[in-house]
């Protein structure tokens, strides 16, 4: 998720006290997702104190740096993203065999979350190397706190692919996964995603479409997925970057005749309270809508 500049800096004020350097080790370290203080005690130490600093957008770190009054030698900031990680990692993991510190940031929010640092934190795992998260703001965890949907079991399926065929196909896999989904989109390809996901996963699931997750003009939209689709396509796309919970599927109700063929059988050993508990319990459904039709079944016989 990319980062923007605070509503609220901190000016730089004057360098700041020098830090003792962490153990060596690699650190992940979290960083805001748009407001500046939404950073931990912890991840100032590590960005002024570790040896180096690997950064997937170098200006995006220099500037949180100095919003909070931080000093570094330019040549202790290392670029590392896509596009260069092959050839950053053999430094990075040198520098750790040397026993220096080394934190890893991405642009905004937890490293390794849609982001490039997954490989050199596999590497340096396998090299024995101490690994350490540092954490803080997540995009991902600030969606599904927000969207008002069931967080006891969620999944993160990042980025859906940006070809219409291969998001069709990625979404078809997700659909009977019995929990909440959380997507990160990119806000010209969003119409699009709701679109196909109301088409895949059922237009009646309900979702939320965050964006600019702790800025000033934060918002949260919620609804069923056929309506939030509809209200998007009738926009231009939204600004900053989207995070989109998707509920869990809608359990489809039992035909009436499952539940008179269990009601019956049910009022054949317990009585109508007993019986009514039971098959509400079994089938899901509420107690008041089973009790009406156990009434009409035993009115009938």
């Amino acid at each position: 998720m990319k980062s923007e500049r605070s509503e609220a800096p901190i000016p730089a004020g004057d360098a700041a006290p020098a830090r003792e350097s962490p153990a060596p080790g690699l650190y992940l370290v979290a960083t805001p997702i748009g407001h500046a203080r939404d950073i931990t005690l912890r991840a100032l130490d590590l960005l002024g104190g570790a040896d180096l600093l690997a950064a997937e957008d170098t200006r995006t770190t220099r500037r949180l740096l100095e919003i909070h009054g931080l000093r570094r030698e330019p040549r202790s900031i290392l670029p590392y993203h896509d596009h260069n990680g092959a050839a950053q990692r053999p430094r990075l993991l040198a520098a750790l065999a040397e026993g220096r510190s080394v934190a890893l940031v991405s642009d905004a929010g937890t490293p390794l979350l849609a982001d490039p640092g997954y490989r050199l934190a596999a590497e340096a795992i396998a090299a024995g190397h101490a690994v350490t998260a540092v954490p803080g703001a997540s995009a991902l965890l600030a969606g599904l706190a927000v969207a008002g949907l069931p967080t006891d079991r969620f999944l993160f399926a990042g980025f859906l692919p940006p070809r219409a065929a291969a998001r069709r196909r990625a979404l078809a896999e997700l659909a009977a996964v019995p929990s909440t989904l959380v997507f990160y989109e990119s806000p010209r390809r969003l119409a699009e995603a709701l679109a196909a996901m109301a088409e895949t996963l059922g237009a009646g699931r309900q979702a939320s479409v965050s964006r600019e997750l702790t800025k000033r003009f934060e918002e949260t939209r919620r609804g069923r997925l056929g309506d939030l689709a509809a209200a998007y396509a009738d926009s231009g796309p939204p600004k900053g970057e989207i995070v989109v919970v998707v509920g869990p599927p809608v359990a489809e109700a039992p035909e009436e005749a499952a539940v008179d063929a269990a009601l019956l059988a049910a009022l054949g050993r317990a009585s109508l309270k007993d019986a009514v508990a039971e098959v509400a319990d079994a089938l899901g459904l509420p107690r008041r809508e089973v009790y009406g039709r156990a009434l009409a079944l035993t009115r009938a016989r």
